[in-house]
């Protein structure tokens, strides 16, 4: 079996190329075809085994992780280069062959493979940030913005914050505005951020529903207190605004962007309808003007702030 040593030393370890069948069967480590140049001078290993021939050159002014690595005094051993029949492996690394493989096309300036979801780029930036490769990072900001990875804006808020990128942590988390962050089967990505960065969404989803549960009880709406029809003096009771005013801040908690609360939703809402029909009892006068009504609901809630 093949050892890998610890990843803070350097391994010169020979292995013959075309005779790498052991007795137990292992299997034979095999170079990525994109990475088998005899000009390389560094042989890296992936963990699932497959080989990476770099030039040494490459790794020191696109790393400073392999940087600092290569200005650590060296054994010295004879000069050779790896050919085909053997060659020596520099190192090896915790990453699989996907990771390594897209990471070195980046700073050898070959072509990108598709980065197109948060499983492929998550591992990429991980191994990005430990090799300290600049280079890489900033691509993958730049592909974030990308609709694919707009779709899940949970997990973009959770990397924007990873890696500080404030402007792009803001727009996620207005993005996020659509989705109930209390629903269980979200609790293991935001599991993911620090306590700061938890605390800053749930106070925007929280600020926005109690903000709008403060525009409701403001003019131009009727307030919850003693009240009197506005045509015939006698008193009526508003507890069909109420009602309707209890369901529309549940729904910011469900959905705190607010999209949901127009006038087509609220048609179909019961609470809804019983407020438009609501008459006085005296004169039968409608209690409330709906086309008023949703006007300024719909100001109130355009009014929200989108972003702490």
């Amino acid at each position: 079996m093949l050892q890998r040593p610890p990843s803070a030393q350097l391994a010169a370890v020979d292995y013959p190329a075309l005779d790498m069948q052991a007795e137990d069967n292992d299997p034979v480590p095999k170079f990525h075809p994109l990475f088998d140049s005899s000009e390389a001078d560094v042989v890296l290993g992936s963990h699932d085994g497959v080989l990476f021939r770099v030039h040494s050159y490459t790794l020191k002014t696109t790393s400073g992780w392999f940087k600092s690595m290569f200005s650590l005094p060296q054994k010295e051993e004879e000069d050779k280069k790896p050919d085909a029949a053997t060659f020596q492996v520099t190192l090896y690394l915790d990453e699989d062959s996907a990771v390594l493989e897209s990471l070195f096309r980046c700073i050898c300036g070959l072509p990108i493979p598709l980065l197109d979801s948060y499983d492929i780029i998550e591992p990429f930036l991980y191994a990005a940030e430990k090799y300290d490769m600049p280079g890489p990072l900033s691509i993958i900001r730049a592909l974030i913005m990308t609709p694919p990875m707009l779709e899940d804006p949970l997990r973009l808020f959770v990397m924007a914050c990873r890696y500080g990128w404030v402007d792009i942590a803001q727009l996620a988390a207005t993005k996020t505005l659509t989705l109930n962050i209390f629903d269980a089967s979200l609790r293991t990505t935001l599991k993911k951020l620090t306590t700061p960065s938890l605390l800053n969404l749930i106070d925007l989803h929280r600020a926005r529903r109690d903000l709008l549960k403060q525009r409701l009880n403001e003019a131009p709406f009727v307030s919850d207190g003693p009240s009197s029809c506005s045509h015939c003096g006698s008193p009526v009771d508003y507890h069909t605004w109420r009602e309707l005013k209890h369901a529309m801040i549940m729904e910011m908690d469900v959905r705190p962007l607010g999209d949901t609360i127009c006038e087509v939703n609220l048609a179909d809402w019961p609470q809804a309808r019983s407020c438009w029909e609501a008459k006085c009892s005296t004169c039968s006068r409608v209690l409330y003007d709906r086309k008023e009504t949703l006007i300024a609901i719909r100001n109130s809630i355009d009014g929200l702030q989108l972003s702490q």
